[in-house]
């Protein structure tokens, strides 16, 4: 599927902050009704020749320590949840690595609460995606892709 990818297989780490684990049953008519899980599991059967890894973390230190552990990844999507908007520690651990990051949200931060509209991590990653529902960690990973 992705012979551009020079006969080795890509790997990304997803890495989900805050509040995330409960998507699918976390208000619904906001963040929709599919569990992350089941999203997760519909991504890897569409791009077989990604080798994906995923973890939720709703502790900051647990995230932090799962951006440092990216060292073997070809990139990481990270959604913050919430950490977005008040960790400097987390845009901090995403400087230190050298792995790209892409920051995703599946709500448009703009359209929502004035707070959410500022992100600590937005300068620090090598790109942006928001809105587009969880539709956003599949550009995320096609970011990755190299042409």
């Amino acid at each position: 599927m992705f012979s551009s990818f020079e006969n080795k297989a890509m790997k990304i780490k997803i890495i989900n902050g805050v509040n995330m684990g409960l998507l699918g049953t976390r208000e619904v008519p906001l963040y929709g009704a599919t569990s992350f899980d089941a999203y997760f599991q519909q991504l890897s059967e569409k791009y077989p020749d990604v080798t994906l890894a995923y973890e939720q973390h709703d502790s900051l230190d647990a995230l932090v320590k799962a951006i440092h552990a990216a060292a073997g990844y070809d990139g990481v999507i990270l959604n913050p949840g919430a950490y977005t908007h008040t960790s400097i520690v987390l845009a901090d651990a995403v400087k230190a690595v050298s792995v790209p990051v892409v920051e995703v949200h599946v709500t448009n931060l703009f359209a929502r609460e004035n707070y959410r509209r500022k992100s600590y991590l937005s300068g620090c990653c090598s790109g942006f995606v928001a809105g587009f529902g969880l539709k956003g960690y599949e550009l995320a990973l096609l970011s990755f892709v190299k042409n």
